[in-house]
């Protein structure tokens, strides 16, 4: 080996050593992007920074898509990189429309969330094997109960848990959780036990967000009191999963939805958000902006 050679190859040495002794790493493999895979607190479930809704005012921005035009939206968002799709019983007719625009991608290739409404007396173990036929997967890796409102729903929900527990032990669900709207049930999420997965309505403006009351309003929701208990939720060890972003699509202008990304991911307590789209320039729009407020 010659003298420059070795020297280089010394050089190049030691850095990787420092590197690999204090933990850092450089600048370029440091940042971060939207459709990077992250962890969900301790669940253990991987999902990409950012999610594709399907549940714009319950679905009906996408349904009114077609299939056809549903298709090419999701599909542009997988060939973007975004990994990670939800949807729910109530947005009437979606999950069939996911699966529909889903099939032939490999399934062990993206995270799939939906979420069980708690209204009805149907079998928990029926109704999540119909919600399987319904969105042509074997398993969910996130199952929630949908838009919890009571302060009480931890008792009011004990048979609902432990059917989710059921199917967990079973692989049928990988990880649970609940969707939360509204102070009251948002304050019992932190130090519940059976809880992995934890929805939370965050923007920096509180338009669509938590208020004290148990039903929803246009009232402003309490910012400072949601980012409290999201805070305490994800030190719990919960993931946490960001919705109504944009205000349910009131921030119409760019720079207010780059602020409301901004403010979401500067907060140490949201892992992945998920946004609902109706066409493919604004999931570029999304993506592009949240690359650019995770390394700002």
């Amino acid at each position: 080996m010659s003298q420059a050679t070795r020297r280089d190859f010394l050089k190049s040495s030691l850095a990787a050593t420092l590197l690999a002794g204090t933990g850092a790493i450089p600048a370029r493999a440091g940042r971060r992007s939207a459709t990077d895979w992250v962890t969900l607190g301790k669940s253990g479930v991987k999902v990409t920074r950012l999610a594709l809704g399907t549940g714009t005012f319950s679905g009906r921005v996408q349904r009114e898509l077609g299939q056809d035009g549903f298709t090419r939206l999701v599909r542009h968002a997988y060939d973007r990189g975004i990994r990670f799709f939800e949807t729910a019983e109530s947005y009437s007719g979606m999950p069939q429309m996911l699966a529909t625009a889903l099939k032939g991608i490999p399934r062990d290739s993206y995270k799939l969330m939906t979420k069980y409404s708690v209204h009805g007396a149907e079998d928990p173990q029926v109704k999540i094997d119909r919600f399987r036929k319904d969105l042509n997967s074997e398993y969910f890796d996130i199952l929630l109960i949908h838009c919890v409102r009571s302060p009480r729903w931890p008792e009011e929900t004990l048979s609902l848990q432990d059917a989710f527990s059921e199917a967990k032990s079973k692989k049928v669900i990988l990880a649970k959780g609940a969707s939360v709207h509204g102070l009251p049930a948002l304050a019992e999420f932190a130090g519940n036990k059976w809880l992995d997965i934890a929805m939370i309505r965050m923007n920096h403006a509180g338009v669509k967000m938590d208020t004290p009351d148990t039903r929803d309003s246009e009232n402003l929701g309490d910012v400072n009191q949601v980012v409290f208990e999201t805070k305490k939720v994800h030190a719990n060890g919960m993931g946490v999963i960001s919705m109504k972003l944009v205000g349910e699509g009131r921030f119409t202008k760019p720079e207010e939805r780059a602020a409301a990304l901004k403010f979401a991911m500067s907060l140490g307590a949201v892992d992945t958000v998920t946004l609902g789209f109706k066409n493919t320039q604004e999931i570029d729009e999304a993506i592009e902006t949240m690359n650019r407020v995770l390394n700002a």
